[in-house]
C-alpha cells in the first residue's frame, strides 16, 4: 500500500509539471547572470503566469540574431530579449518574428511605434575609465593618446556594433581614418562586454567600452565613486534594447504576456540596478539616487532602425580594413 501510495503521488507531481507550461527566452549571458536582471525577473514573472520561465545565455546581443538565423523555425525559443535597434531590421527581415500588441507609456528619448519589438530599456555607450585619469574628450584625441582600450566584437556584441555605427555616424567619410587612428590603442577586441568590463577592472586597459550609466554601478553597488563616463564632444550613441516574440513559438500567448510583463513596473523597475541601464518605462519609484550624476551626452547619435544594416556593412569592413592593417 505504501508504494502504492508512493507510486501515485510521483504520477501527481508528474502530471503537474507535463500540466506547466514552459516559456523559453534567449537572451545575451550578463542578463542572466546572478547579478543581472534574470532572476528577478524569472521569480516576478512566474508569481503571475503559473508557467516555468527559462532564459537561455546565448553570448552578446548581436550573437543572438546569429544563432536565429542558423537554427530558423526549429528554434526552441519563444521570445527573443537583447536585440537594439541597429539589429532590429535585419531581424524583422528573417520572417522569424511575429507582430505584438504590447501598449504602454514608454519613457524614451525617440518615439516608438515598431509593431514587432518592444523596447526594454535604453542607455548611451561611452568610454569608462579611473577617476583619476585625464580622459579625452572625442575620439581624435583618444587615438592621439597612449591610452589602452578594450572594446567588443561588432560581430558578435551590440556594444561593439554600437561602436562601429558610433564612429561611422560622427565621423562618416573619415571613420576608416579614425580606426586606423584607433588601432594602436587598442589591446584586445572581446566577443562580449562581459569580458571587456572584466579586463577593464582587473587592469589591462585604461579604458573599456560600456555605457554613460556603469559608473552607477560602482558608486550604488560598492559605494565606490573612482569610476567614470568620458564626455566626448561627438556626442554619444544610443541603444535601445528591445525583445520580441517568434512566430514559431508554441506559447504565442504566454509570448505576449511576457512581453507585456516586460513593460510593467515589475520588470522596469529592477532594470536600473541590474542591467544598469535607463528604464524603458519610468519605475513608479523613479530613478534610484546616483543616476543623476551620470554625464549627459551633449548630443544624441542614432541612425534609424532601417537605415543600420546597409551602414553596419560600410563600417564593418572600415573597421576590419584598419584593424587588419
Amino acid at each position: 500500500m505504501k508504494y502504492l501510495a508512493f507510486a501515485a503521488g510521483v504520477l501527481s507531481v508528474s502530471a503537474v509539471w507535463a500540466e506547466t507550461p514552459e516559456l523559453t527566452v534567449y537572451t545575451y549571458d550578463s542578463f542572466v547572470s546572478d547579478w543581472g536582471p534574470g532572476p528577478a525577473v524569472e521569480a516576478a514573472f512566474e508569481e503571475t503566469c503559473g508557467c516555468d520561465l527559462k532564459f537561455v545565455g546565448a553570448g552578446d546581443g548581436a550573437a543572438l540574431l546569429a544563432r536565429l538565423k542558423l537554427e530558423g523555425a526549429r528554434s526552441e525559443a519563444d521570445v527573443v530579449l537583447g536585440l537594439d535597434t541597429n539589429l532590429t531590421a535585419a531581424a524583422a527581415e528573417t520572417g522569424l518574428f511575429a507582430p505584438h500588441e504590447v501598449s504602454a507609456d514608454y519613457d524614451l528619448p525617440i518615439a516608438w511605434s515598431d509593431p514587432v519589438f518592444v523596447p526594454f530599456d535604453w542607455g548611451y555607450f561611452a568610454f569608462v575609465h579611473n577617476a583619476d585619469l585625464a580622459a579625452p574628450s572625442n575620439f581624435r584625441a583618444l587615438a592621439d593618446s597612449d591610452l589602452k582600450i578594450v572594446i567588443q566584437d561588432p560581430r558578435s556584441s551590440t556594444p561593439g556594433l554600437g561602436l562601429l555605427m558610433w564612429v561611422k555616424t560622427a565621423y562618416g567619410d573619415e571613420a576608416p581614418q579614425i580606426w586606423e587612428g584607433l588601432s594602436d590603442n587598442i589591446v584586445t577586441v572581446t566577443k562580449g562586454w562581459s569580458e571587456a568590463y572584466g579586463l577593464f577592472l582587473e587592469g589591462e586597459a585604461d579604458m573599456v567600452l560600456s555605457y554613460t550609466t556603469s559608473p552607477a554601478y560602482h558608486l550604488i553597488a560598492e559605494d565606490d565613486p573612482s569610476r567614470m563616463a568620458a564626455a566626448f564632444d561627438e556626442g554619444h550613441y544610443m541603444q535601445i534594447e528591445v525583445a520580441g516574440k517568434l512566430a514559431s513559438s508554441d506559447q504565442p500567448e504566454l509570448a505576449d504576456q511576457f512581453l507585456q510583463f516586460m513593460v510593467s513596473d515589475a520588470f522596469q523597475s529592477v532594470i536600473p540596478t541590474t542591467n544598469w541601464m535607463y528604464p524603458a518605462v519610468t519605475p513608479e519609484a523613479g530613478l534610484p539616487e546616483g543616476f543623476d550624476t551620470l554625464i549627459t551626452p551633449a548630443s544624441t547619435l542614432l541612425v534609424p532602425a532601417e537605415q543600420a544594416a546597409a551602414i553596419r556593412e560600410v563600417a564593418l569592413a572600415e573597421w576590419l580594413g584598419a584593424l587588419s592593417q
